[in-house]
């Protein structure tokens, strides 16, 4: 038995260290789980933000599907009568929007397109009205519907529609911003 003890002690245990070669490069892991996440990361940040934080532009009230029809059938009717179109503008009116407390104001000229010298005439003797209705629908908007582009035509729109209701009879047949700004 003592042979068998020192045989053990004479031959040496043999260490097993199996050193593993360093990788360089890239991880495939990386492409296989990291990129396919980061890309459900960015659909779902645009979903969120298009759905949820970003306003929709609303549709100014009178300017709906039954409004925009009325538009095109005025604007055919308008289209039978000849003239020479003159422009009758109202210059340089301020207006305070809507939420500012008198902090913001709109500086604001306004043409009117009709038919003939008549009309200009008879636009000149009324253009009170027109400056209500002008002053009126722009006071209702807020500085974030006046500071957007998109919405000017519609403002236009409407302030042609409601003006067309309060004169009927200069047909008015267009209208123009030539001065718009926002202090």
């Amino acid at each position: 038995m003592a042979k068998k003890e020192s045989a053990k002690k004479e031959t040496p245990k043999k260490e097993s260290k199996v050193e593993k070669p360093e990788k360089k490069g890239l991880n495939t892991k990386v492409f296989l789980i990291g990129l396919p996440l980061f890309i459900i990361q960015l659909v779902l940040v645009y979903f969120i933000t298009a759905n949820f934080l970003v306003k929709t532009v609303p549709v100014p009230p009178g300017l709906d599907k039954q409004a925009n029809k009325e538009k095109v059938e005025e604007d055919n009717e308008d289209n039978e009568e000849e003239g020479e179109q003159k422009i009758f503008t109202i210059k340089d009116l301020i207006i305070n929007p809507a939420g500012t407390s008198g902090q913001r104001l709109l500086l604001l000229s306004v043409g009117f397109a009709v038919n003939g010298e008549e009309n200009v005439k008879k636009i000149e003797e009324n253009q009170v009205i027109l400056k209500d209705v002008i002053l009126n629908t722009m006071s209702t908007k807020t500085l974030t519907e006046l500071n957007n582009r998109e919405i000017r035509d519609s403002l236009k729109s409407e302030i042609l529609h409601k003006a067309k209701k309060a004169m009927p009879k200069p047909k008015i047949k267009k209208v123009y911003f030539s001065k718009y700004v926002l202090n």
